[in-house]
């Protein structure tokens, strides 16, 4: 638009002097048309750099060009009069100076501007031509109209625009909020479950093993002696667990590639005592090792939950792991001969410590796709089953 006020503007000036070459007026004339490009330019400069200047990551209220004032709009609109009065054929800049009003001004006052423009550009037409021409009184209206309509429906579709981007931005960070919630969320619940099936099962293990050493530590030395260094032991391991979950790596038995099965056993052994004895017992164990690293992770982390739950609240004498591979899934049973419970009424977790434990293995199971099943009654024992699909979701 600026580009065409320029043109329009030396067009007029050139026919001008074309046409009347040597008047009186030339001089006034080429003067007016100097100081009319000068106070058109300055803030239209001003304008152009606030475009080139801005960044794309500004918000969209400070990506518009500057609007110039009221006084420089009303000094440009007399400069431009005048030259219509003295030349009928300056009355075409009129079109820019249609925008330029409806930018600066209210849109009723802009309207107000665009008519007053009009007509005077349809006198000076009429003027021109020295007398009455229906191409020149309906051209000239039928321009402005068409100009303003053109401005107020980009007005409306900047502002619809800068709506739906003002809230595609909320969104956005509505959306990086939401998923900052639902990280920190899920790392919360990963450090819960490990640290329930590693450091606290770890802890509540020393604890009975000393708690059993002090029972005999005067009557029976060497025994108190062998349970302080089991107890030695599942703190080595505990410490080793510990090192690995704070730097999100798999079970510590599971290590250097050690097989589902083999891990199962080691946990056997370390679970195995005087009130426990645990065993394992593997169905197809040449498919062991073609178990994706992540299930089987959370397979051994199932099975520490439940043999935890077993040692703590069943008062079980034997418990059977039992890993079965399918041609589709995988799955755990942990069996046991202890007192069981009725369904839909666990057993009392200790207070104020425990009541993570199945949450944690529901958990586990379903974030790989799999289910987490328990059988018990009272007096029977209990059965809990988890079965992974080998083609785990990620």
């Amino acid at each position: 638009m600026h580009v065409a006020f320029f043109l329009l503007l030396g067009g007029a000036l050139a026919r001008f002097l074309l046409r009347h070459p040597g008047e009186t007026r030339t001089p006034w004339i080429i003067a007016l048309s100097v100081v009319l490009a000068v106070l058109y330019a300055v803030p239209s400069a001003g304008a152009v750099r606030g475009h080139a200047g801005l960044s794309g990551r500004e918000p969209a209220r400070d990506r518009l060009p500057a609007v110039p004032g009221l006084g420089w709009l009303a000094a440009v609109v007399a400069v431009w009069m005048v030259l219509v009065l003295l030349a009928p054929s300056f009355a075409w800049c009129a079109v820019p100076l249609f925008y330029t009003g409806l930018r600066t001004l209210p849109t009723r006052a802009a309207l107000v501007l665009v008519v007053v423009l009009t007509v005077f550009v349809v006198a000076a037409q009429l003027r021109l031509a020295g007398g009455f021409d229906p191409n020149l009184l309906l051209a000239p209206p039928a321009v402005a109209a068409i100009a303003t309509a053109v401005f107020l429906q980009m007005e409306r579709q900047t502002a619809r625009q800068r709506a739906l981007i003002d809230d595609l931005i909320r969104t956005r960070r509505e959306l990086a909020a939401a998923e900052r919630r639902a990280g920190t969320l899920a790392e919360r619940q990963r450090l819960s479950m490990e640290i329930h099936d590693t450091l606290a099962q770890g802890l509540s293990s020393q604890q009975m093993l000393l708690q059993a050493a002090d029972r005999v530590w005067e009557s029976d030395p060497g025994k108190a002696r062998a349970h302080v260094r089991t107890a030695e032991a599942v703190t080595e391991h505990n410490l080793d667990e510990a090192r690995r979950f704070v730097h999100d790596l798999g079970p510590a038995d599971l290590a250097r590639g050690t097989a589902l099965d083999q891990a199962l056993r080691a946990l056997a052994r370390r679970e195995s005592g005087e009130r426990l004895t645990v065993r394992v017992h593997v169905d197809d164990a040449g498919r062991v090792p073609h178990v994706p690293e992540r299930v089987r992770s959370a397979l051994l982390r199932i099975a520490q939950g439940a043999l935890a739950n077993v040692r703590e609240h069943s008062g079980a004498r034997t418990a059977t792991l039992t890993l079965t591979l399918l041609d589709d899934q995988v799955v755990l049973d942990v069996a046991d001969d202890g007192r069981g419970f009725t369904p839909g009424e666990p057993p009392a977790a200790s207070p104020g410590v425990r009541g993570h434990g199945m949450p944690a293995m529901h958990a586990r199971a379903s974030q790989l796709g799999g289910t987490l099943t328990v059988e018990s009654a009272p007096a029977e024992g209990t059965v809990l089953s988890a079965a992974i699909p080998l083609e785990s979701p990620r």
